[in-house]
């Protein structure tokens, strides 16, 4: 019975019948609530929020199977990431095609659009590499653009037009 709800489920999913997002989310066991720009916020367990703008393809993955999300795959547009350290056991980390940030507890965003991730750091300090090659670190106000390039990655303090521009998108 488990196995055939599970092909039901997938294949629904796949169809396009459930938002791929909502649906792993919910069993994630995070709540999931929608604002006017819609946009949707996850509040899940272990101290971890994530904010999608309105069309942003993602998954979320508990893969130590302690019922709170510790990793999101991002393909296309932004979520805003906020991890509270003193309720999260463990690190979180962003996916993309062209780049993994991973922090312990802190506020980021990070954007997928035209072949580049752009990571900005709103609190704490966050960990960005390609999927092969060594991390820069970020600061609150700093960010990097990665493409899949070999160049090495060159943290900026971001120019507040910028900040403001992705944080909007987020509801911020």
């Amino acid at each position: 019975m488990n196995m055939t709800f599970r092909k039901l489920f997938a294949a629904a999913l796949t169809a396009g019948l459930i938002p791929h997002e909502t649906a792993l989310a919910q069993s994630a066991g995070c709540a999931i609530s929608r604002d006017a720009g819609a946009r949707r916020t996850l509040s899940c367990p272990g101290g971890v929020k994530v904010t999608a703008e309105a069309g942003a393809s993602f998954r979320l993955s508990d893969r130590n199977g302690d019922g709170s999300p510790d990793s999101a795959s991002l393909r296309r547009k932004a979520i805003l990431v906020d991890v509270d350290g003193s309720q999260h056991t463990g690190g979180f980390q962003v996916v993309t095609p062209q780049a993994i940030a991973a922090v312990r507890g802190t506020q980021w965003a990070v954007d997928v659009a035209d072949g580049k991730t752009s990571v900005l750091v709103v609190r704490g300090s966050v960990a960005v590499r390609r999927p092969v090659g060594e991390p820069v670190v970020l600061s609150p106000g700093e960010g990097v653009d990665v493409t899949s390039g070999a160049e090495p990655l060159l943290v900026r303090r971001w120019p507040a037009p910028r900040v403001a521009a992705l944080l909007a998108r987020l509801g911020q």
